[in-house]
């Protein structure tokens, strides 16, 4: 059943593929991103208690709920390198924190632009506002532990380890609000019952959602055919495709 994904464990392979597909991946994350935030941000309804300021919703759901999935993702390769010590898992690792950190990032700035009108302050220890800053620590620590040491596999083991250790985050700031009596609303759109946001301004939310979708991925893809090249220079295919790549900059 999943003998089509045996030769993607080349990177050779897999560089290969994520090349063909980088490219529409991109074109669809430009035509999203435009359409959800010019709608959201400029034609959406403003809403009846908190008026225009909601809008930063657009951003900031999209961010969030993008902070968690890199992380999950993250999690998955470090799983799949453990278990099956496939190298291209292992260099998916730091393809996929900085993005995932970027992304939780952009999430606590945007919750603290939103914040100072609603609550009249920037910050608080609120259980998924902490919750989200801990995330970010995790993906800080990933990171630290994958250059760490002298023997890459050594890092790429240990980040591993803390990425999927980490994944016990994920369900901490899905349910804060539900766990703890926190001041962070409650989920408006990942409710089993009909999502508590009027349609026109759902509709833009979820077009946002595929766009912030499409960029993360993007975004890992960059990243991630940089980190096969970096780790394959030695190999053949790559320098030809660092020759190629340099012979269209030149001629650009």
């Amino acid at each position: 059943m999943w003998r089509w994904l045996h030769p993607y464990a080349k990177p050779e392979a897999t560089y290969r593929l994520v090349d063909k597909l980088l490219p529409w991946f991109a074109a669809f994350t430009v035509v999203s991103l435009a359409v959800g935030m010019i709608w959201g941000l400029a034609y959406a309804p403003a809403d009846y208690q908190q008026g225009d300021s909601y809008r930063i919703i657009y951003i900031h759901v999209p961010s969030a709920i993008f902070s968690m999935a890199a992380y999950f993702a993250m999690a998955v390769m470090g799983a799949i390198a453990l278990i099956w010590q496939i190298k291209t898992a292992e260099w998916a690792i730091p393809a996929i924190a900085p993005v995932g950190a970027a992304m939780t990032v952009v999430a606590l700035l945007t919750g603290a632009i939103w914040g100072k009108p609603m609550w009249g302050t920037w910050w608080v220890w609120d259980a998924r506002l902490t919750s989200e800053l801990i995330l970010l620590f995790l993906y800080v620590g990933v990171m630290a532990l994958y250059y760490a040491f002298d023997d890459v596999r050594t890092g790429a083991k240990a980040a591993s380890i803390l990425a999927i250790v980490g994944v016990v985050n994920l369900p901490i700031i899905h349910y804060s609000v539900e766990w703890w009596n926190t001041l962070h609303q409650g989920a408006t759109i990942t409710k089993f019952e009909r999502p508590s946001i009027a349609t026109s301004m759902l509709w833009p939310l979820l077009v946002s959602l595929l766009g912030f979708k499409l960029l993360t991925i993007s975004l890992v893809m960059m990243r991630f055919k940089n980190e096969l090249l970096r780790h394959e220079l030695h190999r053949p295919w790559a320098q030809k495709e660092l020759s190629a790549d340099k012979e269209l900059s030149d001629g650009v």
